[in-house]
């Protein structure tokens, strides 16, 4: 989160004076208070600064990456999760490639009936088995994809911050964001409602820069 040199000058005299109401700050910095008011709404909704009715400004002791870290730790996956894309364990290898490439993505969800996980086929898996010289036609992708249980998930309520420490240390492009399943299914299964992908991370981090 970059600073510009007025909100940076705010900054130094809220910590000094703090707490110091908005026209004090706007007195020291010889400015209107109209004038201050989009960088009081800026530092005070980044965490920054806080404000107290009939007190004033006073500075949170937060620095920027902190307010950032500690928004990753409260953003939920399922705020910002895509929709998942599935294909079938029967469906052949030559399909899911064309699936893959049709949807623009990297990974691809295997599923049963009523969206149960069944395993993950990414880009690299597919690949390696269309050079293998097998007939993709006729292959089906649950022969060459991961299978549960050692997919690597999330749920919705995970936070973002775990989401993307298992997106680096399994070294996964995606991450099937799934619930346990319905009535009448076991423990073990879990129903895919979305994906967490590398894409997804990226974006929060433009918008968190951005103060969104």
């Amino acid at each position: 989160m970059e600073l510009s040199k007025r909100q940076e000058a705010i900054l130094e005299i809220v910590k000094k004076e703090g707490p110091i109401t908005g026209e004090q700050i706007a007195e020291r910095l010889s400015l209107t208070r109209a004038t201050l008011r989009p960088d009081m709404a800026i530092l005070t909704m980044s965490g920054l600064l806080e404000a107290r009715p009939r007190v004033g400004y006073y500075y949170s002791g937060k620095t920027p990456g902190k307010v950032i870290a500690e928004k990753l730790h409260r953003i939920k996956v399922g705020e910002i999760k895509s929709v998942p894309v599935v294909v079938p364990e029967h469906c052949s290898v030559y399909d899911a490639v064309v699936t893959m490439f049709i949807e623009d993505v990297g990974t691809l969800f295997v599923v049963r009936e009523g969206g149960l996980l069944e395993g993950v086929v990414s880009r690299k898996d597919l690949l390696k088995t269309t050079l293998g010289g097998q007939d993709i036609h006729k292959l089906p992708v649950g022969v060459v994809m991961t299978r549960m249980p050692n997919v690597i998930t999330v749920g919705p309520e995970d936070s973002v911050w775990i989401a993307a420490k298992k997106l680096i240390s399994h070294e996964v492009d995606a991450l099937p964001v799934v619930r346990p399943a319905g009535e009448g299914a076991k423990s073990t299964e879990l129903e895919v409602i979305g994906r967490l992908t590398k894409t997804n991370i990226t974006r929060l981090f433009v918008e968190l820069g951005e103060g969104n």
